[in-house]
């Protein structure tokens, strides 16, 4: 493979990547060939990448075939992409939540999101390394962590910038450019965070819009899976294949009419200017000056290119100390149901026995303790009163939260930072989140060549339950103004 393909493929979408293979001068082989060198060059360095799936050049080529005898299949045939751990596969890689527990477990089927990605035409390069059970082991896990695959670094600054959240792995590696995107996992932040901390785009759906079914869990409430690319037309192709028709997830029976399978019509850089954008300002108090300066610059283009500015904005449960007896519930429950149709060669079938397996195999697998698991099992909460909270906590959101603050000042979306402060109201909702790349900050830290770091800060809209449509528009303008995504120099890493 010549220099010239190797580097146009670092910051080709997929539109590039299709026309190539259309045009001919380009197979799904060569692709997945390019990617798997550069995971072998780089990703020692930020360890994004858990496992290879080690029959994706097999499949390129069996897709190549078929492309040239059928014709494509679509917008992501051949298109190589990864996932997130905990989702799973019926392949020869494993599906583990990122624990040395589950480190030889093989799903029986795939995950509905794998399912619907393979009759696209997707070939999956491999699974990404992310935070351990999704962040619900330990209260003193750094985010990026797992037993099996270790700490997940930043490619803008290994070991300086945070990576956020515990999709880490799926956002750093479409960062470095590792895969054309990847599908990441979110219960409250877990999607936009760590776009926003890589400089890439994350969708975290409505809850319902995709199921979850083969997804290891922590909230049947929260839970969602969403893309994670490099430009905002990425993002959409990959939602549209994502949703469908599916009976086993009961949040999904709702979405079925509000879903499209083609996101790309809402591409509109004209929306703007009919757009009314909310600023929560309870939200930006935190910031640094130079967060600041890129939330205000993000204010500035937004109102530049036409749309309505409302600022201040405020939600009445800004200050509302929320709490996780719900999760805690949900995910016992959830991990205990999967853990029950795993196959009997997997050491643990229970919570309980995975807090007793990792006892057992302290040196590998509690490097950060479990008391996040251990108060999961020793919940002791009813189902009367998890329903009674579950409906409390959905009222108060709805009726002081997102639909107030929307309804009330009749926007179309609220523009947050891209941290989590300002997610956890569209999470107890599941409704959507969308983060674009808005720019980057001085982490303090200094190089080799006396240079200061850098790393990546992105903006996250908000919005009602399915809204991704809007979201999609709103987003899609501002990255088209502002064009700020940067690829991390990956020579001095």
């Amino acid at each position: 493979m010549n220099d010239n393909i190797k580097k146009w493929i670092e910051e080709a979408t997929i539109v590039d990547m299709q026309t190539a293979m259309e045009e001919g001068t380009l197979s799904s082989e060569d692709l997945v060939s390019i990617y798997l060198e550069r995971i072998n060059e780089y990703d020692s360095q930020i360890n994004s990448i858990l496992e290879i799936n080690p029959d994706a050049i097999e499949i390129a080529r069996a897709l190549d075939i078929e492309r040239s005898e059928v014709g494509s299949r679509g917008h992501l045939h051949g298109i190589p992409m990864l996932l997130k751990d905990n989702i799973d596969t019926q392949d020869r890689m494993h599906t583990s939540a990122g624990s040395v527990a589950l480190a030889d477990s093989y799903a029986s089927a795939d995950a509905f999101v794998a399912s619907q990605l393979r009759s696209a035409g997707v070939v999956f390069l491999g699974k990404t390394n992310m935070t351990e059970w999704s962040n619900f082991m330990s209260s003193t896990m750094p985010a990026g962590y797992s037993s099996r695959g270790g700490l997940v670094l930043s490619p803008y600054g290994p070991g300086e910038v945070f990576i956020s959240g515990s999709s880490s792995g799926s956002a750093a590696a479409i960062a470095a450019n590792l895969g054309a995107a990847a599908i990441g996992t979110e219960t409250a932040g877990s999607i936009v965070g760590p776009a926003c901390q890589s400089s890439v785009v994350g969708i975290k759906p409505t809850v319902g819009l995709i199921s979850r079914t083969g997804i290891i869990p922590i909230s049947s409430s929260q839970d969602t899976p969403g893309p994670i690319a490099r430009t905002v037309k990425d993002a959409a192709i990959i939602l549209g294949a994502l949703t469908g028709v599916e009976d086993k997830d009961s949040t999904k029976w709702l979405s079925d009419t509000q879903a499209y399978n083609d996101y790309t019509p809402f591409l509109d850089t004209t929306y703007l200017q009919q757009a009314r954008i909310g600023i929560p300002r309870h939200y930006y108090k935190h910031l640094d000056e130079e967060r600041l300066a890129i939330m205000e610059a993000a204010i500035a283009t937004l109102n530049n290119e036409g749309a309505t500015i409302v600022d201040p904005v405020s939600l009445h449960i800004e200050h509302n100390d929320w709490n996780n007896d719900v999760i805690t519930y949900e995910f016992k429950k959830g991990l205990n149901d999967y853990f029950s149709h795993l196959s009997d060669s997997v050491p643990i079938h229970s919570l309980q026995e995975l807090i007793a397996y990792n006892c057992d195999h302290a040196e590998d697998a509690l490097k950060y303790g479990q008391d996040t698991l251990i108060r999961s099992n020793d919940n002791t909460l009813t189902e009367a009163a998890y329903l009674q909270k579950k409906q409390e906590i959905s009222e108060l959101a709805r009726t002081e939260g997102i639909d107030y603050v929307l309804d009330k000042y009749q926007l179309d979306a609220l523009l947050l930072p891209g941290d989590v402060d300002g997610m956890y109201i569209a999470a107890r909702l599941g409704y959507p989140l969308i983060s674009v790349p808005a720019g980057y900050v001085h982490d303090g830290t200094v190089d080799s060549d006396g240079d200061s770091t850098k790393g990546p800060f992105g903006v996250v809209f908000s919005g009602r339950a399915y809204s991704e449509s809007v979201l999609i528009k709103i987003a899609y303008g501002f990255e088209q103004a502002t064009h700020h995504r940067v690829q991390p120099d990956l020579a001095r890493l």
